[in-house]
């Protein structure tokens, strides 16, 4: 008799190792390691050509009806989406914990199952009264949707599968489901991936849109294996401080759409409500100029996003290390700024402490926002505001050069709407024909010479 192999599965990351060890060699997580059965292995003398099932073969210009897209109610969740559910989809959503998934979720079902949709709602971490409680509060009460507390895949396939296939089925949370066709615990990498799997072929079978819930970790990502997302077809993630008001669904990955787009919403006691014109939520009242405060039109998706950046400089004595915080943006690329400004510019922030602020929570990764970053730190060192009507964008070199942005023309036609007159950027060849006044700074050494007025 063959002597099955033992292997050691990681619960972080899904690296597979032939022993136990405390610490998992790829994620360096501590005691992740759980043991799992070897998978079976085809032979390799196995002939795998005949007795299957011919598939139809199609062309790209094949005159097949396309799938349409189902309406949500939410304006803001189509958006994020790419205009909708796709029968047959499996949407995958992540966050922190009392971030407002559940909450979300429940109101997508609840204008669905209104509008005539079958709508099932299985929860796996709360009971049925309970959701039916939460429900209530929110003024859902009486929307016809199906709900069920359950964690065994079979049991739900077994339901679904006696009549017609459901327009939606939403899993609450997929780490607490469990398949009996595999050994393992509910959250395990093995069961969440076999969990997943099962579902996802039923959604395919019956064109029903498929949306699950999935755990964070405590750094953001999306815990379970990685596989998980390479099976779902959109990975949605709904970002946002619990301190603050508003949440942003981010799109990661789509393949009936495009990534980086995002839907806003304004947490309240109706639950979430929909903000259509994100760009008022990130800027303060501008009616004074403030030094160390510049305004940078960001871009999503296909959205632009007017944000705040803020900066603070505070002279310390002598001998005393300086601090930098970062809040809303790459602490490294905030580093990459200062030097810039210190070895191209002359500016001296070695003596002083740095805090950089984006306002709103609102978190930034386009690295077009140099330029902004670096008005708001000049204006907090020497005290000299920017003028309150002013966007400023534009990618820094290491060599002190201005580099040109994505998407000009659109940033700024937002700009203009929302009543800025001035665009303070690098050099471009475009007709962006938006009515603003335009100063345009080749060097990072002319934003300097502009603000400090060494014309």
């Amino acid at each position: 008799m063959v002597k099955l192999k033992r292997r050691f599965v990681c619960q972080s990351c899904g690296a597979v190792s032939p022993r136990w060890q405390g610490q998992c060699e790829d994620c360096n997580e501590w005691n992740c390691l759980v043991e799992e059965a070897a998978p079976t292995t085809f032979s390799a003398r196995h002939d795998l050509q005949g007795g299957g099932r011919p598939m139809a073969l199609i062309g790209l210009d094949s005159d097949v009806a396309l799938p349409r897209r189902t309406g949500t109610g939410l304006a803001e969740f189509d958006r994020a989406l790419g205009g909708g559910l796709v029968p047959g989809s499996a949407t995958l959503i992540g966050g922190d914990p009392g971030i407002g998934k559940s909450t979300l979720l429940l109101q997508v079902a609840a204008t669905l199952a209104r509008g005539g949709r079958d709508v099932v709602y299985v929860s796996g971490e709360e009971a049925a009264d309970q959701v039916r409680l939460r429900a209530r509060r929110l003024g859902l009460g009486d929307a016809p949707v199906k709900l069920a507390s359950a964690t065994s895949v079979r049991d739900i396939l077994t339901t679904l599968g006696g009549g017609p296939a459901p327009a939606l089925l939403i899993i609450d949370s997929i780490q607490t489901m469990h398949s009996d066709l595999i050994e393992g615990a509910p959250g395990t990498v093995s069961q969440v991936r076999a969990s997943a799997q099962e579902l996802i072929r039923f959604a395919k079978q019956g064109s029903t849109a498929l949306v699950l819930v999935g755990h964070v970790t405590k750094d953001g990502s999306l815990a379970g294996p990685r596989v998980l997302e390479h099976m779902v077809d959109t990975v949605l993630a709904f970002e946002g401080e619990r301190s603050h008001q508003y949440r942003i669904l981010r799109a990661i990955k789509n393949r009936f759409g495009g990534t980086d787009e995002i839907g806003v919403f304004a947490m309240a006691e109706e639950g979430l409500t929909e903000v259509g014109n994100p760009s008022t939520l990130f800027l303060t009242q501008r009616d004074e100029r403030i030094a160390g405060a510049t305004v940078f039109p960001a871009l999503e998706g296909t959205r632009p996003v007017l944000v705040e950046v803020q900066a603070l400089t505070v002279r310390l004595a002598s001998g005393a290390t300086p601090r930098r915080a970062v809040v809303g943006w790459d602490s490294g690329r905030l580093a990459m700024i200062l030097a810039v400004l210190e070895a191209r510019c002359g500016l001296s922030f070695s003596a002083c402490e740095v805090y950089l602020n984006v306002a709103g929570g609102y978190r930034l990764s386009d690295p077009a926002a140099d330029l902004a970053v670096a008005g708001a730190l000049i204006s907090a060192l020497t005290e000299r505001p920017v003028p309150h009507d002013a966007v400023m964008l534009g990618e820094i070199a290491l060599s002190g050069e201005i580099r040109p942005v994505a998407h000009l023309p659109m940033r700024l036609r937002e700009s203009a709407k929302l009543g800025f007159g001035e665009a303070w950027g690098p050099k471009s060849t475009s007709d962006m024909g938006v009515g603003m006044t335009q100063r345009h700074f080749a060097r990072l050494s002319d934003l300097v010479d502009q603000m400090l007025g060494r014309h």
